[in-house]
Parts: C-alpha cells; sequence; structure tokens
C-alpha cells in the first residue's frame, strides 16, 4: 500500500487490498466491493 498509495496498513488490515491487487479476488460484474483498510496497529517510527 505504501508503493501504490502512501499509506501505512498493519499486515491484518491490507490482506484484503492485496488480494485485490494480486487477482487472488476477482469480484463478479455485479458485485460492488468495498475495501476497508487499518492501521492503527502499525507504528510509523518502526516504518
Amino acid at each position: 500500500l505504501w508503493d501504490r498509495v502512501r499509506i501505512i496498513a498493519e499486515p491484518g488490515g491490507a490482506a484484503a487490498f492485496a488480494a485485490m491487487l494480486s487477482g487472488r479476488y476477482v469480484p463478479a460484474e455485479t458485485e460492488r466491493v468495498a475495501v476497508l483498510v487499518c492501521g492503527s496497529n502499525t507504528n510509523p517510527a518502526n516504518f
């Protein structure tokens, strides 16, 4: 996420987004998808 959109996210919070980018999850044409990204458990100092 950092490389693409400059968002720091914890791994669990980025999993759904990663699935969409990688093609591991492909929504049906009639499906509307929302991906929630969480970063509350990430310490920017460690990033």
